[in-house]
Formats: structure tokens, C-alpha cells, sequence
């Protein structure tokens, strides 16, 4: 019996591996958009502050939603990437676990454009002058929450995308399961961290983001050990 390296048709497991890497990194926005400008611009109960917030910087608000829109387009990027990359392990589970990841952004999406709806009124002054202050406020308050809450819950699906995501990677042979094991306990932070309110009022659980730096190792080791990954031979 012999052992052949199989025919691949499209990106080989090393040029997955270095796609899924490049397309993290094009996702490296994200956190800024969110904590940089969303965390401070967006006042909680208070859309009037929101709105006068938005008004005074509208070019730093817009480009947090340009950075989700980048995000989401990597995301997409990475689904599929690391689909091809983990396709050997189990293909029927890299599959599920690319899906887990499409969910989550399309979920994303949604909730994005409720932030471009509160952009579009507080910069247009045809809508604003159509309404109330009273009722506009209320509206953006209703946009801001359910935009919170739909963000909340693709991350909770972003957080099981992660857990599957390292178990391939920790049955896959030909990464270190190292990673599997950082991934998978970056999920269940994900889950945590965001279930946390809901399952377990009143405990601070933000000492769960630091498990989030799984992700960036897991970036850097695709992009600097990536091209290194060898095809899995086969018998033949």
C-alpha cells in the first residue's frame, strides 16, 4: 500500500490557510468600530445625547459602519476558507461550521443597518424635521436596543462557530492543537460574555474577554506558519 497526495480541485490547504489568515485581518476594524466609536458615541438610554453625538462627528460614525461592512465581507471570506482548510478533518462538520459563521453575519448585517438607519437620521434634515423630538428619540432608542440585542445574539452563534471551529482544528492533524483547544475556550467566552446578562444577571463576566486573544493567535499563526501546512496523504 501506498500513500499519494490527493488531487485538489481549487486552493490548496496552505493558500486556504493564508486566504482564512488575510481575511482576519481584513476584519481587524472591528474593534474599533465597536469600542472605539459605537462604545463612545452611542449613550445607553439617552438618544438624544446619541443623536447630538452623531451630529457632531458624522464622518467617525460612518466609518465604524464602513469597518462592519469590511468585517462582514471578510467573514464571508473566512467561512469559506476555512471550510477548504478543515474539509479534510470531517467535511459535513467544516461545512456546519462555515454555515454557523454565514448565520452570524447575515444576523449582523441586520442589526448594522439599524445603525445606518440612526446615521441616516441624524444627518438628514428632511426626516428629522418631519417628526417630533419626542417620537424620533423614541424611534432611534428602539433601533439602538434591537440593534443590540440582534448584534448579541450573532455573536452568541459567532461564539458556537468558534467551539466547532476548534475541535477540527485540534482533530486535524496538521495544525497544533493548541489552537483548537485557544478557538474552542474563545467560543465558549463569546457565549458567556453575551449569554451572561440573560443566564447570569449581575455577575460581571468582561474578565471573559481576554479569551478573545485566541482569535488573534490563531490569525498570526495562519499568516506566519500557514503556507507551511502539507495535503494530508491518502492511501492509494
Amino acid at each position: 500500500m501506498t500513500t499519494t497526495h490527493p488531487t485538489r480541485q481549487g486552493p490548496t490547504l496552505a493558500q486556504a490557510a493564508l486566504i482564512g489568515g488575510l481575511g482576519m485581518l481584513i476584519m481587524s476594524g472591528t474593534p474599533y468600530a465597536e469600542f472605539g466609536v459605537y462604545a463612545k458615541m452611542v449613550v445607553p438610554d439617552d438618544p438624544a445625547a446619541t443623536m447630538a453625538n452623531i451630529q457632531a462627528q458624522p464622518g467617525r460614525f460612518l466609518t465604524a459602519l464602513m469597518l462592519f461592512l469590511l468585517t462582514f465581507v471578510g467573514d464571508v471570506i473566512v467561512a469559506w476558507a476555512f471550510y477548504l482548510l478543515l474539509a479534510p478533518v470531517n467535511r459535513a462538520l467544516s461545512l456546519l461550521t462555515a454555515w454557523f459563521r454565514i448565520v452570524y453575519t447575515v444576523i449582523a448585517i441586520v442589526a448594522v443597518l439599524k445603525l445606518a438607519t440612526v446615521y441616516q437620521w441624524a444627518t438628514g434634515a428632511n426626516y428629522a424635521s418631519s417628526q417630533s423630538p419626542e417620537v424620533l428619540q423614541d424611534q432611534v432608542a428602539l433601533l439602538l436596543g434591537s440593534f443590540r440585542y440582534e448584534w448579541m445574539l450573532s455573536l452568541v452563534l459567532f461564539g458556537i462557530h468558534l467551539v466547532l471551529l476548534g475541535y477540527l482544528v485540534f482533530r486535524s492533524g496538521y495544525i497544533p492543537k493548541i489552537l483548537g483547544i485557544l478557538l474552542a475556550v474563545a467560543g465558549l467566552g463569546y457565549a458567556c460574555h453575551y449569554l451572561g446578562p440573560y443566564l447570569f444577571p449581575g455577575l460581571n463576566l468582561r474578565w471573559v474577554m481576554i479569551l478573545f486573544f485566541g482569535e488573534l493567535i490563531w490569525m498570526l499563526w495562519l499568516l506566519i506558519r500557514g503556507w507551511k501546512i502539507e495535503e494530508p496523504l491518502v492511501a492509494g
